[in-house]
């Protein structure tokens, strides 16, 4: 994997007004104002969206970028985090030399441009967890789990970022969707079934699991399925696959060679006066207590990590029963995203995982 140094892929002009852009003050968007702005998706609040991002996104690219320059025990320069430099770099470019947005024509081209921006950066989970692998290969091992507070403290901000990005960009691309499902607002669902979504997340996460070990225990679900919030169900979608794949993963292993029939894994969706909860427990044996506060770290997993056999992205596309680590910390920054939280209760024996929306 090649990377230039800074200097010789980007111009100094470019870099200066990275550092500029990176120092201005981002904007927050609620989940309420995105829900009721994209209520009405018309050609003029499409400009106004756009126009928005013109000026919003540089911002947030760039800040990225800067960081991406600067981490501490040379995370910067492992050929896979150059590689996301340049990513970020690169949209950055692209959306700083994109001309003022002043009409339905410029809009259209700058949706077009900013839907290439997010595919460009599909692979930066993977490809950072490559660089933090280079660089845990490259450390002793008591500095890689004892000082690396700060690598952390920034993969979360450059993480929850990301999230930021993608669902502003995500949100005004869907609001020129022609047909859009009933109830939705680009992203958003107004009435969404978090037990409809949780349903289709063990789908998918037992099929997973019937792939790698021909079979998978059973999963029951508790709550109404008639109860609705507004939400954006592929955040929704995403936090209970990994935390239900985990659960899958562990009573699997634990009972596969047992004579007694794997216990089923227990979904329960409650709807409080001020948060929905949804509660997954299984009995695969639980975390010991010792390796609780690594659980939500980026470099903690039980299972094989399956970037130490792959040099490449090849794997990206692949979801396996035990990815690279990042599953908890990465759901607990979906739930933190509008406001909610992920809490994990481990005890000897039995395991509860908590997504608070």
């Amino acid at each position: 994997m090649a990377a230039k140094k800074l200097c010789e892929a980007y111009s100094k002009s470019l870099l200066d007004e990275a550092h500029r852009w990176g120092g201005l003050k981002q904007t927050g968007v609620s989940l309420k104002y995105m829900m009721e702005f994209g209520s009405r998706p018309s050609e003029r609040n499409l400009l106004i969206s756009a126009q928005f991002l013109h000026k919003e996104l540089p911002i947030r690219i760039a800040r990225r970028a800067i960081e991406l320059e600067n981490l501490p025990y040379g995370l910067s320069e492992k050929p896979a985090v150059l590689k996301v430099r340049d990513w970020y770099l690169d949209s950055f470019r692209d959306v700083r030399a994109f001309p003022d947005i002043k009409d339905a024509t410029d809009e259209r081209d700058f949706t077009q441009m900013i839907k290439a921006v997010k595919v460009r950066h599909n692979n930066v989970v993977p490809m950072m967890a490559l660089g933090v692998q280079q660089l845990k290969k490259d450390m002793k091992q008591k500095v890689v789990t004892e000082d690396l507070d700060e690598i952390h403290q920034f993969l979360d901000r450059f993480y929850m970022s990301r999230i930021g990005i993608r669902m502003l960009i995500g949100q005004h691309v869907e609001l020129h969707n022609p047909n859009p499902p009933p109830h939705c607002v680009g992203y958003i669902h107004t009435r969404m079934s978090p037990v409809e979504v949780a349903r289709n997340a063990i789908e998918d996460a037992r099929a997973i699991c019937l792939r790698e070990y021909g079979s998978a225990p059973d999963i029951n679900i508790y709550g109404d399925p008639s109860f609705t919030f507004p939400y954006v169900p592929t955040h929704l979608h995403l936090m209970v696959f990994e935390l239900v794949k985990n659960s899958l993963r562990a009573v699997q292993e634990r009972f596969m060679d047992s004579d007694k029939v794997a216990p089923p894994i227990r979904i329960i969706v409650a709807d409080g006066d001020e948060d929905v909860t949804i509660k997954v427990s299984d009995e695969g044996g639980g975390i010991p207590r010792s390796g609780l506060p690594k659980i939500f770290t980026y470099l903690y997993s039980t299972a094989k990590n399956p970037l130490d056999e792959n040099s490449d992205l090849g794997i990206a596309d692949n979801v396996t029963m035990a990815g690279y680590g990042y599953g908890l910390p990465i759901s607990r920054l979906y739930a933190r995203y509008f406001g909610g939280d992920l809490q994990i209760i481990s005890m000897e024996g039995y395991d509860s995982q908590e997504p608070l929306p």
